[in-house]
């Protein structure tokens, strides 16, 4: 088993209380189904952790913040939600494929709860090629242009290393993305 690395929260993190399967609200975007495991280092499943995630839409805007390159979305709550994890230590969104914004590579932000006092904060990241893939051919990310970072030149990607990068299936009409976190949890 692998820990998973801890990476920065980023300035967008805000617990909306949401516990909901699909995190989207209607926005537009290539549908993506994210699993993850939560796994203690003895690789058991962790049942009950608190996941939350967290991410940009497919032009690159945060729920609840103003003032962002793509707008104001202050009091909007979309690609964010909290699960807890069943038996196997896994939770599951229901979600859309991150867009990109200036000095970031595609990401999606993440803290695991343990109790009240253990967390992991990190982030997700995908393979490049499946970025690139998605953003040449799929409306609206088709229609952004060319993003200026990649996992091999995003700090914070580089910092995590090969752990934090997803495994990504690419279904008929939607993408699986799976990832397993591994927690110390006396850390």
């Amino acid at each position: 088993c692998v820990i998973t690395p801890e990476t920065t929260e980023g300035p967008y993190y805000f617990d909306p209380a949401l516990v909901l399967p699909d995190i989207t609200e209607g926005r537009p975007g290539l549908a993506t189904s994210v699993q993850l495991q939560v796994v203690n280092t003895l690789c058991q499943p962790v049942p009950g952790a608190r996941v939350d995630i967290w991410h940009c839409d497919a032009t690159g805007l945060y729920s609840g913040y103003a003032n962002q390159p793509g707008g104001d979305a202050t009091g909007e709550t979309f690609m964010r939600g909290t699960q807890f994890a069943n038996d196997r230590g896994v939770v599951e969104f229901e979600t859309v494929y991150p867009g990109w914004y200036r000095g970031r590579t595609p990401h999606i932000h993440f803290k695991v709860f343990l109790d009240e006092t253990t967390l992991l904060t990190g982030q997700l990241f995908f393979p490049d090629d499946v970025s690139d893939r998605v953003y040449a051919s799929v409306a609206p990310y088709s229609t952004r242009g060319e993003r200026d970072r990649r996992n091999d030149n995003d700090n914070i990607a580089q910092r995590a290393g090969l752990a934090a990068v997803a495994e990504v299936d690419e279904l008929p009409d939607a993408y699986l993305v799976r990832m397993i976190i591994g927690v110390e949890p006396a850390a």
